[in-house]
């Protein structure tokens, strides 16, 4: 081999050191790039996983809470309603897919919150409801007329300061007929000025009645 043929062979392999060395770099530069882009990528699935939970437990909270008041609100309508609610159970019927699906749960819970509210008005009283309204005022004012004299009669029988005190407890006592018709019109149907008026009025005129019959 002449001495330029090894000059020649050593500008080669020069050369192709050279070339390989250029070739590794860029070998470790993609890998470090690689490297960082899954570093990135990982970072980012982490960020999105510990949001994906913190809206998890966010909804699990609302979750509780709905729950929560959708009890509450079903316990008062059975309360309100009585046995007609009993036969679907008195604990929360499991959930179901609404018709209306572009609605939150805050709206069901409003409307079914103002449904329980909803105090249908009282009907118009007819002629039997008047009487037995009118009978109820009679009888509580005879019961106020009968609790005042069978205090003033204990008073006579007592005599002393029980002579004086009782007959005054008995004109307190008095008005206590009225307000027992009341309660009892009120379990035979909701009340309205109306049939308030009803009451009161018969049993004053029972009062004021029985008064002249006794004085």
């Amino acid at each position: 081999m002449t001495e330029s043929d090894y000059r020649a062979v050593l500008a080669r392999l020069t050369g192709l050191d050279e070339e390989a060395a250029a070739l590794r770099a860029e070998a470790v530069h993609w890998h470090a790039g690689r490297v960082a882009a899954a570093e990135d990528a990982v970072r980012a699935a982490e960020e999105a996983v510990r949001a994906a939970e913190a809206e998890l437990r966010q909804a699990q909270r609302n979750l509780e809470t709905i729950d929560a008041r959708a009890a509450g609100l079903w316990s008062e309508f059975v309360h309100k309603v009585g046995t007609r609610a009993e036969r679907f159970g008195r604990t929360l019927p499991p959930p179901a897919v609404p018709r209306q699906r572009d609605r939150d749960a805050e709206e069901y819970l409003q409307e079914a919150a103002a449904g329980i509210a909803y105090e249908p008005p009282a009907r118009p009283a007819s002629g039997a409801t008047t009487m037995a309204f009118a009978v109820i005022g009679a009888v509580g004012g005879a019961f106020g007329v009968a609790l005042r004299e069978l205090l003033r009669w204990a008073g006579r029988q007592a005599g002393g300061d029980w002579a004086t005190a009782l007959p005054v407890i008995s004109l307190i006592l008095l008005v206590l007929g009225p307000v027992l018709g009341l309660i009892a019109a009120r379990r035979l149907a909701p009340l309205n000025p109306t049939r308030i008026a009803t009451v009161l009025v018969i049993a004053l005129l029972t009062i004021a009645v029985l008064n002249l019959a006794l004085s």
